[in-house]
């Protein structure tokens, strides 16, 4: 028997508790569409001249622990903004990241800037509350979903007028996200069985991306170097998080990453 990994663990505890979420779903997607209008994720990010920077606010990961656990995120937000950021990601998991809903409503109202919840999706519902609590798009994991659940929630994601971001970790997964109706396509050089990051992955993927579609790179980038080689394998957007929050400097650290 394979052992467990951090993503069945993780997804064991959002499944759990999306199976006992009672609320009316109807009633949910009323209220996401009754929000104010969305900031437009991915219509920032096209509309960035040079490599666009997806800058997250993250306080610890499962792997590694505490990354900046006393972050303040309106702060890091602002900072962010000045330092050049498209938009802002923002971590609401509590039990492995530490994040809240509270962090991602703090960094949005700090900023001009559209902003991705960054959880783990598992139920119609929770494209909903991503909306309702501020969201401007929504992450879709497509190791994390069947192919049912992937398209039904970029269903409902169109419904409410939210962004969707199909992340996928290789070419079954990215088959699945072109088949389900993905516009927007990020390429997670983390193992999400082993959190091990493979720096190369997203620049082999990068041609098997259709033209036409946002293509975003996600995790281990460490530096100018690595932007300079995802832009160049076709990256339109490369999104950051522990580069940053471990950074003495995170504005001038996401200067450093905005390469044409």
């Amino acid at each position: 028997m394979a052992a467990r990994t951090y993503l069945d663990d993780i997804l064991a505890v959002h499944r759990a508790r999306a199976a006992s979420d009672s609320r009316d779903l109807d009633a949910l997607v009323a209220q996401a569409r009754a929000c104010v209008p969305p900031r437009g994720f991915a219509r920032a990010i096209t509309a960035t001249p040079h490599l666009a920077v997806i800058a997250e606010v993250k306080r610890r990961s499962p792997s590694k622990g505490d990354l900046n656990a006393s972050l303040d995120p309106a702060v890091l937000a602002r900072s962010y903004q000045e330092g050049g950021a498209s938009c802002l990601s923002v971590l609401t998991d509590t039990d492995h990241f530490g994040g809240s809903a509270a962090d991602l409503v703090a960094a949005r109202e700090a900023t001009a800037l559209p902003v991705i919840r960054k959880d783990f999706t598992v139920d119609a519902r929770d494209v909903c509350d991503a909306r309702i609590m501020g969201a401007d798009c929504v992450l879709l994991i497509a190791a994390a979903l069947t192919a049912g659940e992937l398209g039904r929630f970029l269903e409902i994601a169109r419904e409410v007028d939210i962004d969707a971001l199909v992340e996928v970790h290789d070419e079954r997964e990215l088959d699945l996200a072109l088949a389900a109706g993905a516009g927007m396509i990020g390429v997670n050089q983390r193992d999400l069985v082993t959190f091990a990051v493979d720096h190369e992955r997203a620049v082999r993927m990068g041609s098997s991306i259709p033209d036409g579609l946002v293509k975003v790179a996600e995790s281990g980038v460490r530096g100018r170097a690595d932007a300079e080689s995802l832009r160049s394998a076709g990256y339109d957007a490369v999104l950051v998080g522990e580069h940053l929050v471990t950074s003495s400097d995170p504005r001038r650290a996401l200067t450093d990453l905005l390469v044409d």
